[in-house]
């Protein structure tokens, strides 16, 4: 291993399925250790929070004596989950995951009962999805009122995880305002919890974390980990948060990252507030915003439909006139969370091939109307789309997107973008820095680009009056 020009800092990455772990060395950003272990997922989207911390500490363990060396620590969770934590700082239940819609009913009753979404989208700065975390309360203490007793802390996963590092008592947990920003009940406009929110749904305050400024400290490494103890443990964030982290993002320029989820996002300096809800108006992980739009639907969508056509995921063909609306999960961007998936236009000459890459153009295609919403005004229309996740690597997906969106495309070559994120904010607590300053010295936004090539307006044209002919049916319960 070549030395190290500067301290290192591990940066972990808490996903649905796993957690990922980087040792980096905080001058150069080059990853010298890697560690990585699974996580339990239940088919009710729910999973044990002891499992994450099980992982961490195996990942972190994998890593080596580069993470014993290490000067700072910061985890990146999944966002909107709901951790409840017993007295004795242990979960109450398994935590419900972003993609757990059960809640959708609560959000339709909480959105009526307090104004509507545009009285939502200006108060907190999002209309909650149901996978938001406030509707997740609303449903445990409708449908499990025991376990909502018994909860004496509610955390996020990224809350739960740097509570762990750190030994926060289960009184004392902290969290940050990019993932705060993610559950409904804190305020963008007054960047504090909405004390009425929290009311309204039955949640002490005194249950929820401090939110840490960016760039203080969430306290120091706890003694018996493959960490050394008292090292500086960051405020830690969402994973969308650290993402942007981990690319050093500006504003103006759009991200487009596709995953179990499929994500839009930039960097704003402007306080977003859609009342459509298509726009989620988050903080980032320093003092701006980062405007975005999620789909449930995305990579796992699509590998489905090659499944069931008995076709590889790249053994797409062009032309043919069907649509696929690939809303397996219900559906967060279109809001239809009791959606299914939809096929329409098949034609006796339709081939398995051409079928698969309309799943491509139908998960993409969603994911683009909102690029608009979420840049600001005056962003250049011609800027790169930022193509990050594990769909940026096939081919299929880059092609789609450029075909649907007619702009040029980047693939940054740096990986695990999320955790180099959190290790970006690691090292810009231990230098005193912002940790997209830092992630621009590393360039990790480089990469091979593409250049545009012409929109295919029919293809989205079909999408578009598909979608809308079938909304009465994707909305039916």
């Amino acid at each position: 291993m070549t030395a190290a020009e500067g301290p290192l800092v591990v940066g972990v990455d808490s996903s649905t399925q796993s957690t990922k772990v980087l040792v980096v060395d905080a001058a150069t950003g080059a990853v010298v250790a890697r560690g990585q272990a699974p996580h339990q997922v239940t088919a009710e989207h729910d999973s044990d929070p002891e499992v994450w911390w099980e992982a961490l500490t195996a990942a972190l363990a994998q890593c080596g004596e580069p993470a014993r060396r290490a000067a700072a620590v910061a985890v990146a969770g999944q966002q909107h989950g709901l951790v409840t934590l017993g007295a004795d700082g242990r979960p109450v239940r398994n935590a419900l995951l972003w993609n757990d819609t059960r809640s959708a009913p609560q959000r339709d009753r909480l959105l009526a009962e307090l104004g509507g979404p545009g009285a939502w989208a200006e108060r907190v700065g999002s209309v909650p999805a149901a996978s938001f975390t406030v509707t997740k309360w609303a449903w445990l203490t409708e449908h499990e009122p025991a376990a909502a007793a018994a909860t004496q802390a509610v955390r996020l996963p990224h809350d739960y995880l740097t509570g762990r590092l750190a030994g926060q008592p289960v009184t004392a947990g902290t969290t940050d305002r990019g993932d705060a920003s993610g559950s409904g009940w804190w305020s963008t406009a007054t960047e504090s919890y909405d004390e009425g929110v929290l009311a309204h749904v039955g949640l002490d305050p005194a249950l929820l974390p401090r939110v840490v400024a960016p760039g203080e400290a969430a306290g120091t490494v706890t003694e018996g980990l493959p960490l050394p103890a008292g090292i500086p443990v960051a405020a830690g964030t969402g994973d969308n948060m650290a993402g942007a982290l981990g690319l050093g993002l500006a504003p103006g320029s759009p991200v487009l990252s596709l995953g179990t989820s499929g994500t839009v996002y930039a960097v704003s300096e402007r306080r977003p507030s859609d009342p459509t809800g298509t726009v989620a108006g988050f903080a980032d992980a320093g003092s701006a915003f980062l405007p975005l739009a999620c789909t449930l639907n995305c990579t796992l969508a699509v590998d489905r439909f090659a499944t069931l056509l008995g076709r590889d995921r790249e053994a797409v063909e062009a032309g043919g006139q069907a649509v696929v609306l690939p809303f397996l999960d219900g559906e967060r961007t279109p809001d239809l969370p009791y959606a299914s998936g939809l096929v329409h236009g098949l034609r006796h000459d339709t081939t398995p091939g051409q079928l698969l890459q309309a799943a491509y153009d139908g998960a993409v295609f969603a994911l683009l109307k909102a690029l608009d919403l979420v840049l600001d005004e005056g962003a250049d229309p011609e800027a790169p789309i930022l193509l990050i996740g594990g769909g940026a690597r096939g081919t299929a997906w880059r092609e789609t997107v450029r075909r649907l969106s007619g702009r040029p495309v980047r693939v940054p070559v740096a990986e695990e973008l999320v955790a180099l994120g959190a290790a970006a904010q690691a090292a810009g607590l231990l230098l005193g820095r912002e940790a997209a300053a830092v992630a621009r010295d590393w360039d990790t936004a480089s990469g091979p680009s593409l250049p545009a090539v012409p929109r295919d307006e029919a293809a989205l044209e079909r999408l578009g009056a598909t979608l809308a002919d079938a909304d009465a049916l994707l909305r039916r319960h």
